[in-house]
């Protein structure tokens, strides 16, 4: 516990106390500490909150047109008792919904632009259930979509890059043929586009396409659906409800949930937010031993008032105190300066964006490379109080050495001169 006059000794000692020169630059030296500590803290909000955003947004926009667990037969076969495994799935108290489908790969022409794309057969009456963007209508009209009639539903960006529109025909062409003389011929079939949808997901709208699942069966040539789709009331717990499943199921069905589809880019962005955090720390690492060199050139200074308030009892821990709560002021200042200045940069990232993206005239987020066309922000405690934690405690370290060396001052040696 500091006594009083340590604390106004520490805190005029911040201030620079007497308005001379060599004063006045220590209150600079120090005014730059604080605003280093502050930039700091504030760029590690901002860094880590955009990622945070930036990770929940490709997550919810990847989740309306993907379920949250799959399952399939690994020979791309039709599932031999789709019936029984559906039912068996939908006993499971955590499963909200299930649908089949015939999931391959083929491409789209028109004219002489070909695309490769995902192809999924659907139940439009089921779909629903399992894909957050069927639940309205208006974005993936999935009720256009007759078995028999070949119509398809393609992507946004697929249909822009064709330029086709709804009615208009284009051609399917899947690998699987007939075998001839020739070799393998590919199948082709003519589809009528009765609708698009924009998932605001740039690698789902520009590859995957949609038809009926009878009709997917027949192109692939398929006696069925080759796997069931499952929505689960909680998509952070699709890891251990696809576990859960799998071991209800026949042995040799595949069952991989949304966090295995899209493994690869979510350990990148896990990796990139760790080197980010470590990198923007040593950031604010320089600037919080930045107050070394501030207290050193005090203590300087003040050596002539250190040996005055040793001659009059002062101890050497008091000496050391009050130092420590001149290092621990700037830290504590510049660590709550910069976490509101994070903060509110971070809640009002999608208005400061636009607008400087506006001033400009560039584009910080083409969506055809970053998935999505805007600044996302998730500020979240969990990152928040480690840095906030950390700044202060790297503030407290530098003020150690300063005030030790202040401490050790003798009274005799600093009042010879003066």
């Amino acid at each position: 516990m500091q006594s009083p006059y340590e604390l106004v000794l520490g805190w005029r000692y911040t201030r620079a106390g007497r308005a001379t020169r060599r004063n006045g630059f220590i209150s600079f030296i120090s005014g730059v500490s604080m605003l280093g500590i502050a930039l700091g803290v504030a760029a590690l909000i901002i860094v880590l909150s955009v990622m945070n955003g930036f990770q929940k947004e490709v997550r919810d926009r990847m989740l309306s047109v993907l379920s949250h667990i799959e399952v399939f037969d690994p020979s791309g076969q039709a599932i031999a008792h789709l019936e029984e495994d559906m039912s068996i799935i939908r006993r499971h108290p955590e499963v909200i919904g299930v649908a089949p489908f015939v999931g391959a790969q083929a491409l789209i022409a028109r004219g002489e632009d070909m695309k490769g794309a995902i192809v999924r057969g659907v139940d439009p009456a089921l779909e629903p259930q399992v894909t957050e963007l069927a639940q309205h209508g208006d974005l993936l009209p999935l009720n256009n979509l007759v078995p028999g009639e070949f119509g398809i539903v393609i992507g946004g960006e697929l249909s822009r890059s064709l330029g086709v529109y709804v009615g208009d025909r284009v051609t399917l062409i899947a690998p699987t043929g007939q075998v001839t003389p020739a070799g393998v011929v590919p199948r082709i079939r003519q589809m009528t586009v009765v609708g698009t949808f924009d998932s605001g997901h740039y690698e789902y709208d520009s590859t995957l396409v949609m038809l009926h699942v009878q009709d997917a069966a027949r192109i692939f040539r398929v006696e069925g659906p080759t796997g069931i789709r499952i929505q689960t009331n909680d998509v952070h717990a699709a890891r251990r409800i696809a576990m859960e499943v799998a071991g209800s199921l026949p042995p040799g069905m595949v069952v991989r949930d949304w966090t295995r589809q899209n493994r690869t880019w979510f350990a990148a962005v896990q990796l990139e937010k760790r080197m980010m955090f470590i990198i923007l720390t040593l950031i604010v690492a320089v600037a919080a031993f930045n107050l070394v060199s501030t207290l050193v050139m005090t203590v300087t200074d003040k050596r002539a008032d250190i040996a005055i308030l040793r001659t009059l009892g002062a101890s050497p821990q008091s000496i050391m105190g009050i130092f420590m709560v001149q290092g621990a002021a700037v830290g504590i200042i510049g660590t709550g300066v910069g976490l509101l200045l994070g903060l509110g940069v971070a809640f009002n990232i999608d208005t400061i964006v636009p607008a400087i993206e506006n001033a400009l005239g560039a584009s910080f987020l083409p969506k055809d490379i970053y998935l999505i066309s805007r600044m996302p922000s998730d500020p979240q405690q969990g990152d928040i109080l480690p840095v906030t934690i950390l700044s202060l405690i790297l503030s407290f370290v530098a003020t150690i050495y300063p005030s030790w060396r202040a401490s050790r001052v003798n009274p005799a040696e600093a009042l010879r001169y003066e």
